[in-house]
């Protein structure tokens, strides 16, 4: 259905309804403090340990790894220092390469250009918007070889040391089949999970599905500690490492300060934790609150022929960001005008990986769906409703 201007005011309408609001703005997605937030910060300030040592932050990490049912869960000071330290504890060397999706946040890609490592671009499903495992299949298969354990690219004669998928959105993408495959090519997968904390694929939680998983908090995901992430894994010996490093290094000790190791001042604060404690619970009823949302949403929208996307069958969604998919490109830039100019907080698709300066020349496949829904999809506000 073409989104005339008359079907966009309906669908402003609709939003402001579904939102409670019938004036003022409506942003994409915010924060909210219902519960012990305020308490749990002034016990924190109290006690003196605001930084990256504390109480909080040991909960925290067993509070995550409780939720998402990983053996352990290692705290950081944001997402991209999450994906930067579990590639580095992954292997991943200056010059090797990681298979990703072209439809992501800058950070994944930054994370991997701290290394010095480049990305290797495979396109997404569209029902998903996250890594194809057909497309990740046929490039694997045409284009490498296993060396010495190893996979091998022949093209650039590099080391593919992982796959970084991405679940967009916080809809799972087919992260079992993508498993399998990087188990078939010897291929380390560390999934970015930044979205979709309380996302589930076949009963898993996304981010388990491979040696390590990472998690943001950043104000606008379902829960937040303002800034922070998350490396969650099975895998005891890389837990405590990954542990360490991000302490600066430093061996335990009362009060010598001698490091065994390069380390990262990636620890995320005891305040910040504090937050993240009070978010943890409510999490469960943020994410069916979300879900509900979701649900209205996908009513209305199959009710007036524009396609909202949804989880797969055998999979669970948080709904971090919903969003729809319009006709095409004039008719998605008219909605984010129409929206925007009415107090509607709406956006397109991030830039697309592969048209950024510094990625163009980056080895990649076809592109088709990707470019694809940059041209149409849009998200909407999916905060929690109050």
């Amino acid at each position: 259905m073409a989104t005339t201007t008359e079907v966009i005011n309906d669908i402003i309408k609709f939003i402001r309804e579904v939102h409670k609001a019938p004036t003022g703005p409506i942003l994409l997605h915010e924060p909210r403090f219902i519960g012990n937030e305020t308490k749990y910060l002034k016990e924190c300030i109290d006690s003196t340990m605001v930084s990256s040592v504390g109480g909080f932050v040991d909960r925290f990490e067993v509070e995550v790894a409780s939720f998402t049912g990983s053996k352990y869960a290692i705290a950081t000071v944001n997402g991209t220092a999450a994906l930067h330290i579990a590639l580095l504890m992954a292997g991943v060397e200056r010059d090797d390469e990681i298979i990703v999706q072209p439809l992501t946040f800058i950070a994944t890609l930054n994370a991997i250009s701290y290394i010095g490592a480049h990305p290797v671009f495979i396109d997404v499903d569209k029902d998903t918007m996250s890594l194809s495992p057909d497309k990740l299949e046929a490039f694997l298969q045409k284009n490498t070889e296993i060396v010495n354990g190893t996979c091998a690219n022949k093209v650039t004669k590099k080391k593919i040391k992982a796959v970084l998928p991405m679940h967009t959105f916080g809809l799972p993408g087919r992260i079992e089949q993508i498993a399998s495959i990087c188990s078939k090519y010897q291929i380390t997968l560390i999934e970015d999970a930044a979205e979709s904390l309380g996302s589930f694929y076949a009963g898993k939680h996304t981010g388990r599905f491979g040696l390590m998983g990472t998690l943001s908090f950043n104000g606008n995901k379902t829960i937040t500690t303002g800034g922070g992430g998350m490396v969650i894994t099975d895998d005891e010996i890389l837990a405590k490492k990954l542990k360490h490093i991000t302490t600066t290094a430093r061996m335990p000790h009362k009060w010598e300060f001698k490091h065994d190791m390069v380390g990262y001042n990636y620890r995320l604060p005891n305040i910040n934790a504090a937050l993240g404690c009070a978010q943890m619970e409510n999490l469960q009823g943020f994410i069916e609150n979300k879900r509900q949302l979701a649900k209205k949403y996908e009513a209305f929208f199959n009710k007036i022929g524009v396609k909202f996307n949804k989880e797969l069958n055998n999979s669970q969604s948080n709904y971090w960001l919903n969003s729809i998919v319009l006709d095409k490109l004039s008719e998605r830039n008219a909605f984010l005008e129409i929206t925007n100019s009415n107090g509607i907080m709406t956006r397109p698709l991030w830039e697309l990986m592969t048209r950024l300066e510094m990625f163009r020349d980056c080895q990649k496949g076809n592109m088709d769906n990707a470019e694809w829904l940059a041209d149409r999809v849009v998200n909407i506000p999916s905060s929690v409703v109050l």
